[in-house]
Parts: C-alpha cells; structure tokens; sequence
C-alpha cells in the first residue's frame, strides 16, 4: 500500500503562504498580454537564489546577485516580461536599479529589500517611462487574490499559468509553500529562460532556507530541457517570512526533511508544468532511468535521452523507435552493456536483454499518442536511479522561435 504524501496541495500560487501580496497588470512594455507582476511579503523575507550559469547574464541578475550579497533580508519583487533587459550595457543596469528604486518608493521599503527580473527579448532598452508609471499603478492592486495576475504577467510564450502550493505540519503550525514559475523555450539544464518564485511562512534560517531550496532546485528546475537553450535571464527565487510562528526548523530534524520533501515535490510539480508547456509541444516526457552504477551515472544517461532532438521527434511521431535511445545511451559517455539495457514506454515492453525485441507496434503507438510519456529505461548495471523531463520536438517550435520578436 502506498504511503500517502506528508503535504497538502492548496490553492492560491506565491500568495498560498500568510504575509505575501502579489499584483500583475499590462504597463505597455507587449501590446496585449500583462507584462508587470510584484510580489511583496509584509515582513522582510530571508532569501536564496539560485542563477543562470550563461556567462552573459542580464542587468537585472547583476542587480539581484547585488542586492543579495548585501542583504538576504527581501521585501519585494518586482517582474516584467517582453523584454529581457540584457546585452544592454549600462543602460541596461541604470534601468534595473531605478526599478529597485521606484518599488522601494512606492512601498516605503529599503532600497536594500527588493529584487528584479526581466524576462523576453534580449538586446533592447526597457520603456522605462512606461515601466515606472506601471509601478506607480501595481501598488494598490496589490492583494492575497492577485497571484493569477502575477502568474500571467510573467508569462512569455508560455501557454498557460504555473501555479502551485502546498501545505505540511510544524509542530502545532500549518507551514504553507507558494509559486509561480514562468517557461517555455529556451530551457535547458543549469536553469534555461525560466522564472520562478517560492514564497513560504515557514520559520527557517537562511542558512537552511538555501540548502532545501538549492537541493530541490537540483531535483526539478535543473531536470527539465525542451531546446538545449540556456538564457541569459533565468532565476528562481525563494522568499520565507516566518508569518507560520512554527517552531523554528533545525537542520536534521524530521522537519526540516518534511518541509524539503514538500519544496522539492512543489518545485518539481512546476518544472513538469514548464516541461509540458515546452514551445509547441503536444507531450511530457519523463525519461527515468533505473540500474546505474551511481546516481551521476543515472542522471547522465537520461539527461543524454531527454536531449536526443530524434527522441523527441520520434515521440511527437509516436514511433516507437527504440533505436534513438539506444544511441542516446551511447553517447552520454555512461560505461554500459547494450545487450544488458531493457527499455519500455508507459510500462509496455519494447526491447528486452540481448537485445529481443519485444515491440508491440500498436500497443507502442497507443501509449506514445498520450499526453504524457515515461520512456523507462533499466540498464541492469547498478542500484541507482533518476528522472529527467522534457517534451516533443514539434514543427510549431520552429513557426513560434522563427517569429519570436514580431
């Protein structure tokens, strides 16, 4: 009998947890879509981040990395999407600090207490004058009812918004964990054009805030591909205020492995949403691969598979073309047996040991038209397991990257 999970799933995204207020609304930066989103939390916040590892990384990285060598004390954050604000020199970084400034204005909060992020095309200046005005106007929006707006406004080619929350025990408190998340292209491994923001009440050192939040991130946002792509903008952020008044989690405690059971699963749950939502994909999958001399081993084999643009073209086809993941397993430079690998899609066996071709092609064709794909892959050498996702290569990725400033 399974066990069942330590936390709850509840509503309400980075708003979920007491103490934290978001707003998202269209100051002008797109012509349509809401491009303004702000998250504050009533109390300074302690904070870790985790960054792109581009090389060229966009002004309004450079401001938050600053900011948070100075302070892990945050207030608020601000997020505009449609335009990137990267490769854009010293304009690009004054742009970023007077978006620090006119929050810290607008709220009356330390200039030290707030966080910036762009996100959408890069190489060009931010209309600021319409960026400022869209600060002076998301202010009073700002409620427990505006994580929505704030999912939407953060959106790029995204499809749909990425919401998730959850809640688990603390001693006598109930601990609430919230986010959003933004992605869609441009997602690789070492975080790719993705966004996202936890916020939780939980009463944590930072300390033990980053070593949760940087195990977890590891286990989700660092797990997903659609392109191979990495940005020169991406970040994910978490926020705790305390507001829960539990008993403060301490390191190795059955707490603090339940509330990192509970990040992980929450961040996971958006890194499958990103995966899914992949530029013109039509299906998720999840390469897991069991049987691996070391869980490096395992994560690298399946890391390789996720990668194949043949994989995920033969999905898309729903061609059961096993041989596209052999080669994949090939080349991801794991020592392996060939005729040792077993592979299987949704649980239906295509290829056993020594090679036996075990294909169904019906059976395979019917479970690979499903929206979501668990290629299973055992390499019968070892003990160790992991996951990786991505999604479909589709003729649609191309029409949407093909025209993405227009």
């Amino acid at each position: 009998m399974s066990k069942d999970p330590p936390y709850i799933e509840c509503e309400g995204g980075v708003t979920a947890a007491r103490g934290f207020r978001a707003a998202g609304l269209l100051c002008g930066i797109r012509k349509q879509k809401k491009d303004l989103a702000l998250i504050t939390s009533d109390r300074p916040a302690v904070a870790s981040a985790v960054f792109t590892q581009n090389a060229i990384k966009a002004a309004p990285l450079a401001v938050t990395m600053e900011q948070l060598d100075r302070s892990t004390r945050i207030s608020a954050v601000l997020v505009n999407s449609g335009n990137a604000n990267a490769c854009t020199g010293q304009q690009g970084l004054a742009d970023a600090w007077a978006m620090v400034r006119a929050v810290a204005s607008s709220l009356h909060l330390p200039e030290s207490q707030i966080l910036v992020s762009s996100t959408g095309v890069i190489g060009q200046y931010l209309p600021m004058e319409k960026v400022l005005a869209g600060i002076d106007q998301i202010a009073p929006l700002l409620g427990t009812n505006g994580h929505r707006d704030a999912a939407e406004a953060i959106m790029t080619t995204d499809t749909f918004r990425k919401e998730a929350a959850v809640q688990i025990p603390i001693g006598d408190a109930t601990v609430t964990i919230g986010a959003m998340a933004k992605g869609s292209g441009m997602i690789a491994p070492n975080m790719a054009t993705m966004l996202g923001f936890i916020t939780t009440d939980a009463v944590i050192a930072q300390d033990l805030l980053a070593e949760a939040f940087v195990r977890a991130n590891n286990h989700s946002f660092n797990r997903i591909t659609v392109d191979g792509d990495m940005s020169t903008n991406d970040m994910a952020l978490i926020l705790a205020n305390g507001r829960a008044a539990n008993v403060p989690i301490e390191r190795g405690s059955p707490d603090f492995a339940l509330f990192s059971e509970a990040l992980e699963h929450l961040m996971i749950t958006l890194a499958k949403m990103i995966a899914r939502d992949g530029e013109g994909a039509t299906k998720l999958i999840e390469v897991s691969v069991t049987g691996a001399h070391s869980s490096a081993e395992a994560l690298q084999a399946a890391r390789a598979v996720a990668e194949s643009n043949l994989v995920k073209t033969a999905i898309h086809g729903a061609d059961a073309n096993w041989g596209r993941i052999m080669a994949a397993l090939g080349y991801s430079g794991v020592p392996l047996k060939g005729e040792e690998v077993e592979i299987a899609f949704n649980g239906v066996p295509i290829l056993g040991k020594q090679y036996t071709i075990l294909l169904n092609e019906a059976m395979a064709k019917e479970e690979l038209a499903k929206e979501t794909i668990v290629v299973s892959v055992n390499l019968n050498g070892g003990s160790f397991s992991e996951k990786f996702w991505t999604c479909d290569l589709t003729k649609d990725y191309v029409h949407i990257n093909a025209s993405y400033r227009s």
